[in-house]
């Protein structure tokens, strides 16, 4: 199960099925969440993720696909599009430079 530590997070992807839609909200919230530390935030379509993400946030429903994409990423899945838990949690680690798993 891939882990990091959150002061070395420098990318974040956020993926969708299709690189559209909801999950641009999602990528603009976490830019603007994450730029204080520095952290760089993509939006990208699950088939696009690069194999060395270091992170990607996306639906519960594509975290398979993207961890078979990304197989050394740690795949932060979510249930609703706005104010998701799993925000906080990513934000959480690299603020506190804490452990962020998949």
């Amino acid at each position: 199960m891939p882990e990091l530590n959150g002061r070395d997070i420098r990318t974040v992807v956020i993926a969708c099925d299709a690189g559209m839609g909801s999950s641009v909200m999602v990528a603009s919230q976490m830019r603007n969440r994450l730029k204080k530390y520095n952290v760089t935030v993509e939006h990208l379509a699950v088939n696009a993720i690069p194999a060395d993400t270091q992170v990607v946030v996306c639906h519960a429903g594509l975290a398979q696909r993207a961890q078979g994409i990304a197989p050394g990423a740690v795949v932060v899945p979510f249930q609703i599009f706005m104010g998701d838990p799993a925000f906080d949690r990513v934000e959480t680690a690299i603020r506190d430079g804490g452990v962020l798993a998949s």
